[in-house]
């Protein structure tokens, strides 16, 4: 099986880059039956639909896996907890309006929500994981007042980047597509004392290296 492993950093699978001794001059590696190309986006949509884009219009895969971490508005979520993200949702992709918000949908120019197309072979240990509903932001949310207002208009678990890009550009070209995400910090007034991205990291890569060995 081929397998694109796609990653906003290559902070965020660093366990993995270390394991498999991926260096400057290679980006791939084996897996058992397996070949696994790793790609580095940049972080934010925008440098993932690039990145994916290009790659995707040049070679073909089996699966395509998004690892990375983010923030959660459930605090009875753990901080280091994995979750599988099921749909993903353009959060500010629209139009304002006296002040409300009108969708892409609603204005009628494409659709802000976006999913995982399911692996057509079964992965019981995906199973296992939490599923969760997420956002993609180009802002990260640290203000109590549009937390509660994304809250207000989301019912959604978590918030990263990149997600509702990874899922949009597999959609395009019906790529089976699954997306990890770690909870690294609850998302509130942003205070960086709370979070603890190095456990975040840990069990992604973790949950990551089990999931390629099933």
């Amino acid at each position: 099986m081929k397998i694109l492993l796609v990653a906003a950093t290559s902070a965020e699978i660093a366990p993995l880059i270390a394991q498999y001794s991926i260096g400057p001059r290679t980006d791939s590696f084996t897996h058992g039956k397996h070949h696994i190309k790793v790609l580095v986006t940049g972080v934010g949509m925008v440098s993932t639909a690039f990145a994916l884009g290009q790659e995707l219009a040049q070679n073909s895969y089996d699966l395509a896996i998004n690892a990375g971490i983010a923030g959660s508005f459930d605090r009875s979520i753990p901080l280091g907890k994995v979750l599988h993200i099921s749909d993903d949702t353009f959060a500010e992709l629209g139009a304002e309006d006296a002040g409300g918000f009108i969708s892409i949908d609603t204005l009628g120019f494409g659709t802000q929500y976006t999913h995982a197309l399911a692996p057509i072979i079964p992965l019981p240990f995906l199973e296992t994981i939490q599923k969760a509903s997420a956002i993609t932001v180009n802002k990260v949310h640290g203000d109590a007042n549009s937390i509660a207002a994304t809250i207000s208009k989301y019912p959604v678990h978590v918030e990263s980047m990149e997600g509702a890009a990874f899922f949009y550009a597999c959609a395009q070209v019906e790529l089976a597509s699954i997306q990890l995400r770690a909870i690294s910090n609850w998302v509130e007034p942003r205070n960086r004392d709370a979070w603890n991205i190095p456990l975040a990291i840990t069990n992604l890569n973790q949950s990551i290296a089990q999931l390629l060995s099933e």
